[in-house]
């Protein structure tokens, strides 16, 4: 009874303060991939990435029951650093879906827009900024003039209901109200039953600047500056329809600068199984020193030992907490500190590191080539150092029995694209005569013409004049498991076999290689196959023997293969990428660094003549890919356990 009485007063006291529409909810994810689209086709910064915003607190006045509700004192706010565009978690502030959605695209245009700006005067505020945006949106795209004006006729009542006099009363309610009564209730009745307790009494400053406010929205560029409030003043509420920085904007929390970039832990890919988008304010902070309190005086013998003779689950402190992320979605900041102490999850990384005697077979002395800096936009010249390796114990084998079908199904396929042998006629030489360029000689020396002399057929082979490099992803995220049998760096062993396999069908010449990293002095590059060793059970044991290494710096890699294929001379060459998530390192490699690197590789490789694709199992692949390689060089697999077969299927579309 209590936990039903529970419910009906929050959904009341929710209806009645709230003024969200959750029925009408649009969330990132939903339109996420198209506001990037928009966002880059306006002329946003295409390497910046689309996330969620936070959800911070804001002190902007509420009514009563919006207080004893305990809503509306957070808001998700749109913001645009050097690296994100961020769009608010969900949008629920207008009853219609439609609005809510262009509301995300009309943020998307707004920061676009806001990039492109010419720098103000020194003393612009971030008020004025906002509505130099607008205009600049409005009078460059005039196909969003339409979508503004309807969210701002949708938005600006809602500011305004706080302008009005606190004199209203609720009307008067006759007979009891069940609880169907309660749910059949709209949002606007609940409202008018309460209105004397949602709206709050406005001071006279603060009307003022709201009145400011809705001008500006109303007619951008037509209030110069917010009128002065009193000291202590609760700051204006956040306009949805701008983004974060101005003066309605809520104060974002410090954070630390990072006081070692080159130990700082890179951030993997999103889990696949995520359904939504959230952000969390973060900083910086020092590792609390413990103290040791009063240790009380025990004997050790006194102890029960029952628990040792019991089944339990005892935790370590290296497991995953399953209610991590519940834990810290209910926080409203995280607090991140280094830890130096030695734990073990860093022995066992430690121990995962081979020894010089069971590493791969180090090649050669080392090769340095640069790195694209796009904080300095240079070229860093032999600013990283690759090194070549090849297997030490790598046994040869033939192909597993669990790929033989597949294998033969695929030879099948691709034997089709072999080049085959035919004849050549009216040839100078040849094997045989051609009798119907005899016939045409012997007809023109009778009719008194010069015959020809090409009177053989020739059985000649025509060769495809290609040549393709495999470059795979060994990262250490490879050693996840995409499902109870298989890992992700058994994903990419069975794609490697299957693709040999089916180029030697064709005759195709091939080299396939894998790489990992650990900060810029090692770039490990294993060669496992060349272009003029035959694919055999030799290569096969090289393959096999591949382990996840390390980090992913993809930008190197890309370098040393365009090498390779320069050096082959063919006349189409191709470069085909695997890889399972984004490119980071151990140092400064991470996030946009390493996004911008990979793409200015991806466009020497380009201008090399070479032709790159990539193909990934990431599910986020779509919102980063397109940058790198652009709309049609890349595919997303979203089974990994496929990539083993469409692999040699998107050569052969590359090929065709």
């Amino acid at each position: 009874m209590e936990e039903t009485v529970g419910k009906l007063w929050h959904r009341l006291i929710t209806r009645a303060a709230g003024v969200s529409y959750p029925a009408a909810a649009v969330r990132l994810k939903e339109v996420e991939r198209t506001a990037g689209v928009f966002f880059r086709a306006l002329g946003g910064d295409p390497g910046l990435r689309v996330a969620a915003a936070t959800v911070d607190p804001h002190a902007a006045r509420r009514g009563l029951l919006a207080r004893v509700a305990g809503i509306g004192d957070r808001a998700a706010h749109a913001r645009m650093d050097a690296a994100t565009l961020r769009l608010p978690p969900e949008i629920d502030a207008f009853p219609d879906r439609a609005l809510n959605r262009d509301l995300y695209l009309w943020l998307a245009a707004l920061a676009a827009a806001q990039a492109q700006l010419p720098p103000g005067p020194a003393d612009e505020t971030d008020f004025q900024r906002s509505q130099r945006a607008v205009l600049a949106a409005l009078a460059t795209w005039p196909g969003v003039a339409a979508r503004y004006r309807r969210l701002v006729e949708a938005y600006v009542p809602r500011r305004l209901s706080g302008l009005r006099p606190d004199t209203v009363r609720p009307e008067p309610v006759e007979g009891r109200l069940s609880r169907q009564g309660f749910d059949r209730l709209s949002p606007n009745g609940l409202t008018r039953l309460v209105a004397g307790l949602t709206k709050p009494k406005m001071p006279p400053a603060e009307r003022a600047r709201e009145e400011a406010i809705v001008a500006a929205l109303r007619e951008p560029g037509s209030v110069a500056a917010l009128p002065p409030v009193p000291p202590g003043t609760p700051p204006a509420a956040p306009v949805l329809l701008w983004l974060a920085g101005g003066d309605a904007a809520p104060a974002p929390f410090p954070r630390a600068a990072n006081p070692d970039p080159e130990n700082a832990a890179s951030g993997g890919p999103p889990p696949a199984e995520e359904t939504e988008r959230h952000a969390h304010r973060a900083e910086r902070v020092d590792l609390p020193q413990e103290k040791n309190g009063l240790m009380m005086v025990f004997r050790a013998e006194s102890l029960l030992a029952v628990t040792e003779f019991l089944k339990l689950n005892r935790p370590t402190d290296d497991e995953p907490d399953p209610n991590a992320a519940d834990a810290a979605r209910d926080l409203d900041q995280l607090s991140l500190a280094e830890n130096e102490d030695r734990v073990a999850s860093r022995v066992r990384f430690d121990l995962d590191l081979p020894s010089a005697a069971e590493d791969d077979v180090v090649l050669g002395d080392g090769i340095p080539l640069p790195e694209w800096d796009y904080r300095k936009q240079r070229l860093l010249e032999d600013h990283v150092r690759l090194t070549e390796m090849a297997a030490r114990h790598a046994t040869p084998c033939p192909l597993p029995p669990h790929l033989k079908r597949t294998a033969r199904r695929l030879h099948q396929q691709f034997s089709a694209l072999a080049p085959g042998r035919r004849w050549l006629k009216a040839q100078p030489d040849g094997s045989e005569l051609d009798v119907d360029a005899a016939v045409r000689a012997q007809t023109d020396r009778a009719c008194g013409r010069h015959p020809s002399e090409q009177l053989y057929l020739s059985l000649e082979k025509r060769e495809r004049d290609l040549a393709c490099l495999v470059l795979a992803d060994l990262s250490l995220s490879t050693d996840t498991w995409v499902s109870s049998e298989a890992r992700v760096i058994d994903v990419i062993r069975d794609a490697l076999l299957l693709f040999g396999e089916a180029l030697g069908a064709t005759g195709d010449a091939f080299a396939l290689a894998g790489f990992s990293s650990v900060k810029r002095s090692k770039v490990r590059f294993h060669r496992l196959k060349d272009f003029n060793e035959r694919f055999d059970d030799r290569i096969r044991g090289r393959v096999m023997a591949i382990k996840p290494g390390y980090y992913t710096r993809l930008g190197a890699a890309i370098r040393r293969a365009i090498r390779l294929l320069e050096n082959h001379g063919a006349a189409r060459r191709i470069l085909l990428i695997l890889s399972d998530g984004k490119p980071n390192d151990l140092d400064l490699y991470d996030g946009r660094y390493g996004i911008e690197d990979t793409r200015m590789a991806v466009m020497e490789a380009r201008r090399a003549g070479l032709t790159p694709f990539c193909v990934t199992i990431d599910r986020e692949g779509a919102g980063y890919l397109p940058h790198l390689f652009g709309p049609a060089g890349y595919a997303v697999i979203r089974k990994p356990e496929e990539l083993p077969a469409r692999l040699p299927l998107f050569y052969a579309q590359l090929t065709r």
